[in-house]
C-alpha cells in the first residue's frame, strides 16, 4: 500500500545525503579559505539536511521499508565561493520543487503523514535557498570586499534565512 511513498521517501534520502556531502565539502573549503560566515552557513545547513534524513528514515521504517543510504550525486569539487553559492541555490530550488511534487503524490496515495513531511521539507529548502541567495547577492554587490571582511573576522554567525 505504501510502496510508492517508500520509493519517494528514499529518493528524498538520496537527495538529502548528496546535500550533506556537498555542503560539508563547501564548509571545509570555506573554512580553509578563512570565510567563517559562509563556512558556518554550509555546516549548519548540512546538519539540518542530516536531520531531514533522520525524519525521512523514521517514516520509511514506520511504513515497513528499508532506508537506502546511497547519495543521489557525487560531490562536485567546487572551490570558488560564487560557484558554491550558485550551486547551493540550484540544489535547494530543485529539492523544493521535487518535494512539492512528492507531497502531491503522497496526497494522491492517501498518505497524509508523508505529505506533511515533504511540505515541511519544502519550507526548509526554501529557507536554505533564501540564505544562499542572500549571500550570493552580497557577493555580487560587494565583490571581493565581502569575502575579505569574512576572512578578517567580520562576524561569527551567518544568517540562516528569514523565518516563514
Amino acid at each position: 500500500m505504501h510502496k510508492k511513498s517508500i520509493e519517494l521517501l528514499n529518493a528524498a534520502v538520496a537527495d538529502e545525503l548528496s546535500a550533506v556531502h556537498q555542503y560539508m565539502y563547501f564548509h571545509f573549503h570555506c573554512d580553509d579559505q578563512g570565510y567563517n560566515l559562509l563556512s558556518s552557513l554550509f555546516k549548519r545547513t548540512a546538519i539540518e539536511e542530516m536531520i531531514h534524513v533522520e525524519k525521512l528514515a523514521d517514516r520509511i521504517l514506520f511504513l515497513g521499508g528499508d532506508v537506502n543510504m546511497e547519495p543521489q550525486d557525487p560531490v562536485k569539487r567546487v572551490k570558488d565561493v560564487k560557484e558554491m553559492l550558485e550551486m547551493a541555490c540550484s540544489m535547494e530550488e530543485a529539492s523544493a520543487k521535487d518535494y512539492n511534487k512528492m507531497a502531491l503524490e503522497c496526497s494522491a496515495n492517501a498518505d497524509s503523514v508523508s505529505k506533511k513531511i515533504f511540505e515541511e521539507l519544502v519550507a526548509d529548502e526554501e529557507r536554505h535557498y533564501d540564505a544562499y541567495d542572500r549571500e550570493l547577492d552580497n557577493l555580487k554587490r560587494f565583490g571581493d570586499k565581502y569575502l575579505a571582511l569574512q576572512s578578517m573576522g567580520g562576524g561569527a554567525e551567518a544568517p540562516t534565512g528569514r523565518p516563514q
